[in-house]
């Protein structure tokens, strides 16, 4: 099997997908991935920016539905999505930049939109375009779209959909806006860092025995109480603040990503 240079860690290693069954196995921060395809680098609708980091591959579910989620925005007049990490080769963790995307669940897309195709330095390179004021806990008007919303709405109404995570202000724009139908809300979750791009996260597919779901989402559209506990609390100076300094734990695979990873 073709390998990366070496000092990268053996799932960054890999570079081709495992030939077994289409199966996401272990948690999304702790699993890999058997059956694994490519997504195109170009498709309708989309565009799969840095590509060199070889991580656009994905469960068939994930490649389906990025697939269809591009065609449908562009049915709307969206510009093309910008597609960056779904997963490596065989899942698997990354030595940085984040903790889950193993299973090929996951897919980030930047909330910025490519007119045009990119040139090969624009993929390689491209500029993120942050929604969020993050002193300021407010968001950035001038670069928040319709587009966007439309973009939130028909991403999360997919049934294999669990979660997409957003910044909590983004998640109060999607709250404060008029919507006939709320439910695909309840999937728009609230997590720090996601204020230029959102986080999709698909449901465990049939088939894929060992792959563990996260629990459902709380009932409700999650616009009340739980996304105000996320706002900034005022600082008081008078108190101190104790730290302390967490054991990072040692995580075990399930046994069958040794034979993903290995044959």
């Amino acid at each position: 099997m073709a390998m990366s240079p070496a000092g990268a860690n053996p799932w960054e290693k890999v570079q081709e997908p495992y030939l077994g069954l289409e199966q996401s196995i272990g948690s999304y921060a702790n699993g890999c991935l058997s059956g694994g395809e490519a997504l195109p680098l170009k498709g309708e609708g989309y565009q799969v920016i840095r590509p060199s980091r070889n991580r656009y591959y994905g469960h068939p579910n994930m490649i389906a539905y990025l697939t269809k989620l591009a065609k449908k925005t562009k049915g709307f007049g969206l510009d093309d999505l910008m597609i960056a990490d779904i997963s490596m080769p065989r899942g698997g963790n990354f030595t940085k930049g984040h903790s889950s995307h193993q299973t090929g669940l996951d897919a980030d897309i930047w909330l910025s939109f490519a007119p045009e195709s990119l040139t090969k330095d624009s993929l390689e390179s491209p500029t993120a375009v942050s929604m969020v004021d993050l002193q300021n806990y407010a968001l950035k008007r001038d670069n928040w779209l319709k587009e966007h919303a439309i973009l939130f709405q028909v991403a999360a109404s997919e049934p294999e959909v669990a979660r997409i995570f957003v910044h909590p202000v983004i998640k109060e724009t999607l709250c404060e806006m008029a919507w006939e139908d709320r439910n695909w809300l309840r999937k728009v979750r609230p997590w720090w860092g996601h204020h230029y791009h959102m986080h999709v996260r698909l449901q465990c597919p049939e088939g894929s025995l060992n792959c563990i779901s996260q629990n459902a989402p709380p009932a409700g559209d999650g616009c009340g109480a739980e996304l105000i506990s996320w706002r900034p609390k005022p600082v008081d100076d008078t108190k101190t603040v104790a730290t302390t300094t967490k054991k990072k734990r040692v995580k075990i695979k399930p046994g069958q990503c040794e034979v993903v990873l290995t044959q």
